[in-house]
Order: structure tokens, then sequence, then C-alpha cells
């Protein structure tokens, strides 16, 4: 039970830590690879919940794919930060407003929370029993049988996103020279090759 509570309090000191870095570091690489590091304690929560799923997803997704993005368009952005940050000030009384605002709103909806019946039960197992299934044979199951409908749209949904997404960023524009291969294939060699017969020693 202590290395428990020892490895809980690790991965969630390092993980509150690192979210106030992402917000308050100067430097916007850091502040991604911050980001990293957030993911990768919030997945060993999620190990030590017995959540081994959202776990691996959250490494794979999050920090294989959406943070190394950021890192590399942050990278490759010509941005001046720090013109960015000027006039910032301005707005930090709105924004404590707002804090507080939505503080005063968790603090109402904690004080008049009605617990369901059953509570105690729930928190002992939430999860029920799947016949000697782990949480990754027992999501694929539901997932692919009862919300297989569903799934497929989200992917499909996402399919077309991402042709969108494409059809975009390839649209035509004036001044770029792009590669046209059928023009290429359907080129004469008459009309773009000349051959000549040099004699020897009659050169420059």
């Amino acid at each position: 039970m202590i290395v428990q509570a020892f490895a809980f309090y690790l991965f969630a000191g390092i993980l509150t830590v690192s979210a106030l870095m992402v917000i308050t570091a100067r430097n916007p690489v850091h502040s991604v690879l911050f980001l990293v590091l957030a993911f990768f304690n919030a997945a060993g929560l999620f190990v030590m919940l017995g959540a081994e799923f959202i776990a691996l997803i959250l490494v794979i997704v999050y920090v294989g794919a959406v943070a190394v993005l950021f890192l590399f368009v942050v990278m490759m952005l010509d941005i001046n930060f720090s013109d960015m940050r000027k006039g910032a000030m301005q707005y930090v009384p709105i924004g404590m407003v707002i804090g507080a605002v939505l503080l005063t709103e968790l603090v109402m909806l904690y004080g008049t929370w009605q617990f369901v019946p059953g509570r105690e039960q729930n928190i002992a197992d939430p999860v029920a029993a799947f016949a000697g299934q782990n949480n990754t044979e027992a999501l694929g199951q539901l997932i692919y049988t009862n919300y297989i409908f569903a799934f497929q749209t989200a992917g499909l949904i996402l399919f077309v996103a991402m042709i969108g997404a494409i059809v975009l960023t390839h649209r035509t524009r004036a001044g770029v020279r792009k590669q046209a291969v059928s023009d290429q294939q359907a080129r004469n060699p008459a009309d773009v090759l000349e051959i000549q017969k040099i004699t020897p020693k009659t050169g420059v």
C-alpha cells in the first residue's frame, strides 16, 4: 500500500508541476516538452487505476502524434512570441474574473452533489467482472459489437476530414509551380530531345 501511495503522489506531483510549466514556460518548445511529460505521468496514473488501454492510447496517440506534431509546428513556424506577449497583462483581470466564476461553479457543484445509491459499492468495484477478460479485451468486444456503427461512423468522419484537409492544402495557388505528371507522360520525345553528332576534336 505504501508503494502504491508513493507512486500515486509521485505521478500526481510531476503531472501538476508539468501542467503548470506548460502555461508558464516562456519558451514554447519547453511548453510542448512539459506537455509530453504531463501525458506520460497521466498515463502512469491510468495504469494504477487499471485502465491500461487508456494509458497506452494516451502515450501512443497524444505523445506519439499530437505532441510531436505540436513540437514540429512550433519549431518550424517563425513566430515572434515576445511580440505576442506584449499587452497580455491587460487581460489578466478578465482572466481572474473568469477563473473565479469557474471556481465558484465547481465549489457549488461539489457542495450540492448527490451521490447515487450504492456509491460505496461502486467505489470498491467500479468495473464489473468480465469472465476473465482484461480491460482491453472487454473494451474491444464492447466497441465491435454494441457500438460498431458509432465506431465506424467516427472513423468515416475522420477519414472525410483528412481528405478535406488534404484538398484544402493542395488548392491551386498563383505563382506556385507544380509537377504535371500526365503532361510529362504525354510529351513527344522529338519535341524535347535533340540528338547532335559531334565530330571529335571539333570542340571549343
